[in-house]
């Protein structure tokens, strides 16, 4: 291929995120004289990940038997106060280049967004975002060119023109009119429904903490389950997933753009499932919120409209809890950076798991350790009272007989998609009643959608000052009687339904077991 006709300017179009915001980049293309040697320079606050696009196009343009012309070329960012990180800015920077070398029409490619990794003999590599950017770009009137593999998962966007090429060549052959790349047909969607799931029927006994669960996936609540190891704490929370409602189609879209965002997509499959996040105790707080040099979604995001689940809660760093504090009440996480500032969605139902206390046999004569209870307080006191009170249930879970397992038959247990029709009967109840899930009911819609009649109310006052209870904790006692209440399909809330939610909250911020 010559490369004689060189034009000295060339501008094309990329994308950067930063959280859920994305902004459009200008990879502006300039090729100057007075320079005896090839002189390639990337400006416009580029990370080293983009920097070194230099080198790996260097030698890409070599396999394509082209050679760096003797002059200054200088690829600019812009806007230059954007911090821009990531390897797919590739792509836009040599096809910019081959703009300028006239091998591809820049009228055309200017009508793109351009996403994707190259490797040193021109393939084109896989990259993240590629769904979020497939958006944007049909949303703002541009087709998408992305990496082939990732081509589906840029159909799904919907109507875009998506050019998914796994090669350089397959680009420069398609707008010579040589060999044009198929677009990608609209996949149908593939359910990970189809898998096998856990199902409740599967756990034996525990029927108050079923019913605790049951209560949760209603209403949206945050939950704690404490109990000794090998209760079935963790079998529970496993199951949770199983009795929510499906997601909706734009709960799917939203959850698979962050899922995309975070590299974590598959091609062939949207999140239609809601997700289900098992985070270990020695988990960093940029590993929960999100961060990192490109402000990645942590594991509070990608359980966004699905379940965050905490084991060995006192086991995590407090630093660590209490990150949970805030987007727990505002469904968001804000991750501030010297040049950036990132937000996510964050959504997600909190459950929580914890033994008693650190041998986990408090209670227990013949197993537990020589320093309980005195032990107990202090372990429980590494959960801050604050992100305590924010959780709704608080829930025992006692050690299953054994002859309650052998003898239970599992046929007469309740199915997941038995008990999901009861939850998904109360979801709809209260979509119908105030637009969204009890657990968000606050301020005059609180008191509006759960009133109280005089008689509950002087109960409520009562177990409030005997317990030592918050307003915060007051406030969602009445959160989870009116779930317990749309549960049994009733319009108002009635004292049963009062009492059983008082028995949900703890006595002194969670000292269990602690006289």
């Amino acid at each position: 291929m010559a490369s004689s006709n060189i034009k000295n300017m060339i501008s094309l179009n990329s994308i950067i995120f930063n959280g859920m915001d994305a902004t459009k980049i200008d990879v502006q293309v300039q090729i100057s004289s007075g320079l005896s040697k090839p002189d390639f320079h990337i400006i416009g606050l580029a990370d080293r990940a983009v920097k070194e696009s230099a080198e790996r196009i260097t030698n890409v343009l070599a396999a394509l038997g082209l050679q760096m012309p003797q002059k200054r070329l200088t690829v600019n960012l812009s806007p230059a106060d954007v911090e821009k990180s990531g390897a797919h800015f590739d792509l836009p920077i040599l096809c910019g280049i081959l703009c300028a070398f006239d091998v591809l029409p820049e009228d055309k490619l200017s009508k793109y967004i351009i996403i994707g990794e190259v490797g040193l003999n021109g393939t084109i590599v896989k990259t993240n975002a590629v769904l979020a950017a497939s958006v944007w770009a049909q949303k703002n009137g541009f087709g998408i060119i992305c990496p082939g593999d990732q081509g589906v998962e840029a159909r799904w966007a919907g109507d875009t023109d998506v050019l998914a090429a796994h090669h350089v060549l397959e680009l420069i052959n398609h707008f010579n009119g040589k060999c044009p790349i198929s677009a990608p047909e609209m996949p149908e969607q593939t359910t990970q429904a189809a898998t096998k799931r856990p199902d409740m029927s599967e756990v034996h006994g525990q029927a108050a903490a079923k019913r605790a669960l049951e209560i949760a996936a209603a209403g949206g609540h945050a939950m704690l389950m404490v109990g000794p190891p090998g209760s079935g704490k963790t079998m529970l929370a496993s199951r949770l997933a199983t009795i929510l409602p499906e997601m909706t189609p734009d709960e799917i879209l939203e959850t698979s753009i962050i899922y995309s965002i975070a590299g974590g997509l598959d091609n062939k499959k949207l999140m239609s499932m809601r997700p289900f996040r098992s985070v270990h105790h020695t988990s960093s707080p940029v590993a929960l919120a999100g961060g990192g040099s490109d402000a990645r979604p942590g594991e509070i995001s990608l359980a966004h409209n699905g379940v965050l689940f905490l084991d060995e809660l006192p086991e995590f760093n407090r630093a660590t809890l209490e990150i949970l504090r805030q987007p727990m009440e505002s469904g968001k996480i804000m991750i501030s950076r010297a040049r950036r500032n990132a937000t996510y969605p964050a959504r997600f139902q909190l459950i929580a798991a914890m033994n008693p206390c650190p041998c986990g046999h408090l209670g227990n004569a013949a197993l537990a350790c020589s320093r309980a209870p005195r032990c107990a307080e202090a372990y429980q006191n590494k959960i801050s009272g604050p992100l305590l009170d924010r959780i709704d249930l608080h829930v025992d879970v006692d050690p299953v007989n054994p002859w309650e397992m052998k003898n239970q038959d599992n046929a007469q247990s309740e199915t997941s998609a038995k008990i999901r029709t009861r939850v998904v009967a109360a979801r709809e109840k209260q979509i119908a009643r105030q637009g969204y899930m009890n657990a968000l009911l606050d301020g005059a819609d609180l008191e509006k959608y759960a009133p109280l009649d005089d008689e509950l109310t002087n109960m409520l006052n009562s177990a409030a000052e005997k317990m030592g209870m918050s307003a915060r904790g007051y406030n969602r006692i009445k959160r989870i009687a009116r779930t317990i209440a749309d549960l049994r399909g009733n319009d108002n809330i009635e004292m049963q339904d009062l009492v059983e939610a008082i028995s949900y909250r703890p006595i002194n911020r969670g000292k269990y077991g602690v006289k």
